[in-house]
């Protein structure tokens, strides 16, 4: 069984296509909140931020 420490790659990159949450709390809750990259949504919404970061000047 997968612990959640297994779930994050390189340690600090949260990956868990099975879970549906898109925006979770980090291991340690009070250094913030992390993206499960195993979630499509995650690459959209970032795509969107940049694509606001570019566009919106």
């Amino acid at each position: 069984m997968k612990t959640d420490q297994d779930k994050y790659k390189w340690g600090f990159l949260y990956f868990d296509p099975k879970d549906k949450r898109v925006i979770l709390p980090k291991v340690n809750p009070a250094l913030g909140w992390t993206f499960n990259f195993g979630s499509p949504v995650t690459y959209a919404i970032i795509i969107v931020f940049v694509l606001l970061l570019i566009f919106v000047r």
